[in-house]
């Protein structure tokens, strides 16, 4: 497993923003007629599903949902036109 999958991933995003593929869930999101509220919606979905998996202690459904988290709040960052760093750079300033 790669060590910089959130960077791949998000470059996939940013691809995907660019050159909106027919195809592309993430396109689709991106371009959705709720414009941002498409991913909000997702985001608050995506974030009931892992409480409600760890409340129940599944630990793949957890992994699972927090996966289709951490995507959202990729394409939220993307739409923001924000990057990975200004993420990153966050979670860095906290931990010290």
């Amino acid at each position: 497993m790669s060590e910089d999958i959130l960077a791949e991933l998000f470059a996939t995003i940013e691809s995907r923003k660019e050159r909106l593929p027919e195809d592309s869930y993430t396109a689709s999101l991106i371009t959705h007629e709720k414009g941002q509220n498409a991913v909000l919606e997702k985001l608050g979905e995506e974030t009931t599903e892992l409480i409600l998996a760890a409340k129940d202690e599944n630990e793949a459904a957890v992994a699972n949902e927090g996966a289709d988290l951490v995507y959202h709040l990729l394409v939220l960052l993307a739409m923001q036109e924000m990057t990975i760093e200004d993420l990153l750079e966050e979670l860095e300033a906290r931990h010290q």
